[in-house]
């Protein structure tokens, strides 16, 4: 019962060899703030993982969406649809072969 009240009192602060105890406190305090720092940037460094996140898959989606569209430009349909009112259209003749004899 003498050491609870002891305790309660805060004599292992004061007594003459308290400077160890001090110590004990202090590098238990540092500890604590280190703890509590490290967490804090790896909160910081999750939400930071998600919004990148969430930006990549933004990014993907439009890549997605840009290479249907150079797909659909692509086609020969397009294409005619796009050149007929200027007169282009595909050529009705297969195109001649050009052979090369060397000397």
């Amino acid at each position: 019962m003498k050491k609870i009240i002891s305790i309660l009192n805060i004599d292992f602060l004061i007594k003459q060899d308290s400077f160890r105890n001090w110590r004990m406190i202090f590098f238990i305090s540092i500890l604590a703030l280190v703890m509590i720092s490290s967490g804090h940037s790896a909160d910081k460094k999750i939400f930071l993982i998600a919004s990148l996140n969430s930006k990549i898959k933004a990014l993907k989606s439009q890549f997605v969406e840009n290479k249907t569209k150079l797909i659909n430009l692509k086609k020969e349909t397009n294409i005619i649809k796009k050149l007929g009112y200027k007169g282009i259209r595909p050529s009705s003749k297969p195109p001649v072969k050009i052979i090369v004899q060397s000397k």
